[in-house]
């Protein structure tokens, strides 16, 4: 399992090159900018739950005001958080019914992992339904291209396993994961999502 040290590293390595010390000042992000593009994300999840066909998205909260080397724009925060939301969705559905052709929000190591767990699921003949109670995500490092973030997930998910109709296990507790999201045509995509112990940010 990658360190958030490993991560980071890796991420400054997308953004071509070590962020310089002092590049930020303390305090650079405006508490009013961060505060509009929480609550554009907010509605855009919203917006999108209700729309035609409907898809029942997960709730994300994005935290965005103690991000480096450059703070986040609102535009950018609203894509990020409804992709993210967008990929969770698309897991749990994968997941649920075996089929991995729907994880359209995922690319490289994290795409990978999740086809091969849905493989190994199909012969012992169980299935996994996640029931997303919500994400509170933290931007820790956001790449001066604007191509890369680093993100931290406490995700409060209800995992039930099942064996055909029968429901063999359900665990209900807060999952923390770190996340990589990357550029890509149209869209942000999860690159690397790996989880960790949980415990307060």
């Amino acid at each position: 399992m990658k360190s958030m040290a490993d991560m980071t590293l890796a991420l400054k390595r997308i953004s071509s090159g070590l962020v310089k010390p002092g590049f930020v000042k303390p305090g650079f992000v405006k508490a009013g900018f961060v505060k509009a593009a929480s609550f554009l994300i907010a509605a855009c999840v919203l917006g999108s739950a209700q729309s035609s066909p409907p898809i029942h998205l997960p709730q994300v909260h994005l935290d965005a005001g103690e991000l480096s080397p450059r703070p986040i724009e609102e535009l950018t925060g609203t894509t990020i958080a409804r992709h993210y939301a967008l990929a969770w969705h698309d897991l749990a559905e994968a997941l649920e019914s075996g089929r991995a052709e729907g994880l359209e929000e995922f690319v490289g190591f994290a795409k990978d992992r999740l086809m091969r767990r849905i493989s190994e699921q199909k012969p012992a003949g169980v299935h996994v339904q996640i029931v997303d109670h919500g994400h509170h995500l933290k931007a820790v490092f956001y790449s001066t291209d604007g191509t890369a973030m680093q993100l931290l997930d406490q995700a409060q998910l209800e995992i039930q396993t099942f064996d055909g109709n029968k429901l063999l296990d359900t665990q209900n507790a807060l999952h923390e994961y770190i996340v990589l999201m990357t550029t890509g045509t149209d869209r942000w995509y999860i690159r690397d999502l790996e989880e960790v112990s949980a415990k307060p940010f």
